[in-house]
């Protein structure tokens, strides 16, 4: 287990996306192997490779990393996007622990079931747009630098941005009431290995779609 990072998951974003955003942010390039079929996990647990029988999985540094907050923690401290002391760290993990609990409902919404589809969606944007994205809007005023944690770029802006363009797939003009997030997401979509993710061809994956979801669930349950 040596060079590139090999990540482990179905061909799609799930819980995997925002380490494919971290390390793309952090200019690293990657390897993938997609699972196909049930089998292809059987295999994987069965061969030791997954620590509590879950994915995500990527393999690096040696190891077999499991758990998605771990994997971050990992990625975000060994390229520098943990902030500079514990003060910062922990700011860093608060925004960060929000931003994942919106992307838990932004994810999950194509896999509700068909009558429960309208009241989730609605959900999320009242969560979206009153809980989170205000608090934002008021870190940065309040901050007043480019960045959500001190001066330099950090994984909480990575997982900011990630979760706004996610938001604005589900409703374009979700940004509408958020003037300094539309410079945000304007300002670091521009950072090089941002851009260069965001560019067709990258490793960036598509929204999961209703087609996409029987496989995804055979994969895993």
């Amino acid at each position: 287990m040596s060079g590139k990072p090999k990540l482990h998951y179905f061909n799609g974003r799930g819980r995997m996306e925002t380490i494919r955003w971290l390390l793309a942010a952090a200019g690293v390039e990657f390897e993938e192997s997609f699972l196909e079929t049930k089998d292809d996990l059987i295999k994987l647990q069965k061969d030791g490779s997954l620590l509590f029988q879950q994915l995500p999985m990527v393999e690096i540094d040696g190891m077999k990393m499991v758990q998605t907050r771990a994997i971050l923690n990992y990625i975000a401290a060994k390229y520098n996007l943990y902030g500079k002391d514990l003060k910062e760290r922990a700011l860093i993990d608060m925004y960060v622990e929000a931003l994942m609990d919106l992307n838990e409902l932004l994810m999950s919404h194509v896999f509700q079931p068909a009558d429960k589809k309208e009241q989730h969606f609605a959900n999320m944007m009242d969560k979206a747009t009153n809980r989170y994205f205000p608090v934002f809007e008021k870190v940065l005023k309040d901050h007043r630098q480019d960045f959500l944690v001190g001066n330099h770029f950090s994984r909480a802006d990575v997982q900011l941005l990630e979760i706004l363009l996610m938001a604005e797939e589900c409703k374009p003009d979700i940004l509408a009431k958020f003037p300094l997030l539309q410079s945000f997401k304007s300002r670091i979509s521009n950072i090089p290995t941002i851009k260069k993710f965001l560019q067709p061809g990258s490793q960036r994956k598509t929204p999961t779609e209703e087609k996409d979801v029987p496989k995804v669930l055979k994969i895993f349950y």
